[in-house]
């Protein structure tokens, strides 16, 4: 009877010592799990959004818009139409490390830049101020100030970023050239494998559909 229940001792003594193995063998995986994800996101960095760029240049040329409307400029002066182009994107991490300067090719950001030639000062600053009033009303924030005037130079103009969504709008004017200059720009976002910029329709945009006079 003592034998058997050494036996019995014995055999429960394996059991937690297998059951004791067994958790220990559980940690470590979901260590190495972890330690990996951690080690894949330390050296990828902050993975970048999707982007569907059919829907960016959609948003690009809406807020063109937006801002060719919120100029409310006399009807003499027509916008240039302007077309949403690509940006390099880099890697990030420790990754950029290794590919310095090499632009990702899945990775890209976007920009719609267009003009307002042969505007006046007082013109283009009273546009300028109406579509400062309107990004300012529509919760978008001040990042760049631009006004500089010089004895041979005066140029005014200024950058707001959507909190949201971090598109951002450039607004420029000098009279050297007498343009307004304008650029849309859109953060860089993951593009689809079958994306061809070079046969992109969605691309072209032209201020409420009116195609300038050149």
């Amino acid at each position: 009877m003592f034998k058997t229940l050494v036996r019995r001792v014995r055999a429960a003594g394996r059991l937690v010592t297998y059951a004791a193995a067994g958790l220990v063998l559980v940690a470590l995986s979901v260590l190495a799990v972890a330690a990996g994800g951690l080690v894949s996101a330390v050296w990828n960095g902050e993975p970048y959004p999707d982007a569907d760029p059919d829907a960016v240049a959609q948003r690009l040329k809406d807020r063109s818009d937006d801002v060719h409307d919120g100029f409310a400029l006399p009807e003499q002066y027509l916008a240039e139409p302007g077309s949403v182009v690509s940006g390099a994107c880099y890697h990030r991490g420790l990754t950029s490390f290794t590919q310095i300067d090499q632009p990702r090719n899945d990775v890209l950001s976007f920009g719609l830049d267009w003009s307002v030639p042969d505007v006046p000062e007082a013109t283009a600053r009273d546009a300028q101020q109406r579509v400062r009033r309107q990004l300012v009303k529509q919760g978008w924030k001040l990042t760049h100030e631009g006004d500089r005037a010089g004895a041979t130079l005066r140029e005014w103009g200024f950058r707001f970023e959507d909190p949201e969504g971090g598109d951002q709008v450039d607004v420029r004017w000098n009279d050297s050239t007498t343009t307004l200059f304008i650029s849309v720009y859109a953060p860089c976002g993951k593009v689809p494998n079958e994306f061809d910029e070079y046969d992109w329709p969605e691309a072209d945009w032209h201020p409420n559909g009116q195609v300038a006079v050149s």
